[in-house]
């Protein structure tokens, strides 16, 4: 593989996405992880801190169909996955596609919606494919669900199941913005921002992107390492559910996109603890640690407590 195309890629997608969000290339940075892992991420902010608008950049930026759905307690599974009417003018039913079948689907809070509408995602998440009336129909690809979510706010919520988290590759916030980055959101704000937005990458390379990312590898001793930090979740007594096996996949993963665009065909210690925290915070069930900064911080305690395989190898 050509390492160099990665770096390339993650430099021209980061660049312009931050056209639109202003001090934000770590949070770019990871959902270009998601997206190339083939996973889904769930953005858990306060509203209007950029979450949406940074979705439609990173949509636009890969030149991919863009879908939102606005989850209501009143939205019906078949509103996302699509019904089948009858055509009077043919005489027979028809399929009409709900917005799953998109490249990047907006699941605007989606804690919002019934959890009978929450499952219609599952299979559309896990399987890249819906199921109505007993047919199944594949997805678009690259697929990929971006929810958000507000941590504060619970009247008229619907919690997402452990099952539905655990279908997240990474659960993120965005966070304030600084001084200086607050000024220049605003700056960049008197117009449409969006509208400076152009694709940067062509079809050609988002096929040599996806098909070569397989080819990075993991020593023994890293993999090791990346089992470990997931093992320690399901042996601590104050964490009565750990990351599933799931969980230890995407994980991997993870750290298989994030090495290719930062120039490498193998995986360190550094990217599993880099991406630990981000990728198993929601997979978790601990006391104490009520909300995702209680769950990343206990993430990261467990992370120090695994030995990192260089160390022992320098030893």
């Amino acid at each position: 593989m050509e390492v160099e195309r990665y770096t390339t890629f993650k430099e021209k997608v980061v660049a312009s996405v931050s056209k639109v969000i202003v001090g934000k290339d770590r949070e770019i940075e990871l959902l270009l992880v998601a997206f190339l892992a083939g996973g889904h991420m769930l953005l858990e902010d306060m509203p209007g801190m950029g979450k949406t608008m940074m979705i439609k950049a990173f949509a636009k930026t890969l030149d991919l169909d863009f879908k939102r759905i606005q989850f209501t307690p009143d939205l019906l599974p078949s509103d996302i996955t699509g019904i089948n009417f009858y055509n009077q003018k043919s005489g027979n039913f028809q399929f009409r596609e709900g917005p799953l079948f998109a490249n990047i689907v907006l699941a605007d809070e989606i804690n919002r919606a019934t959890p009978r509408t929450q499952s219609a995602l599952l299979e559309a998440m896990e399987e890249k494919q819906v199921t109505v009336d007993g047919e199944t129909r594949k997805l678009k690809l690259p697929f990929m669900v971006l929810a958000t979510q507000n941590p504060v706010e619970s009247y008229g919520t619907f919690p997402l199941p452990e099952a539905q988290l655990d279908r997240f590759l990474m659960r993120i916030d965005l966070g304030y913005p600084t001084k200086e980055q607050e000024k220049a959101i605003i700056n960049r704000n008197i117009g449409n921002p969006l509208e400076t937005i152009t694709p940067v990458v062509d079809e050609g390379e988002l096929e040599y992107i996806f098909a070569n990312l397989a080819e990075v590898s993991i020593q023994a001793e890293v993999m090791d390492y990346l089992v470990d930090i997931v093992g320690e979740t399901r042996n601590k007594s104050s964490i009565p559910l750990g990351v599933s096996p799931r969980g230890t996949i995407a994980l991997f993963k993870a750290c298989q996109a994030y090495a290719a665009i930062n120039g490498r065909d193998y995986i360190l210690p550094e990217d599993v603890k880099y991406l630990a925290p981000q990728a198993l915070n929601h997979r978790i069930i601990a006391r104490g640690a009520a909300n995702m900064v209680k769950s990343r911080e206990l993430i990261e305690e467990l992370i120090a407590s695994v030995e990192v395989p260089l160390e022992s190898m320098q030893a």
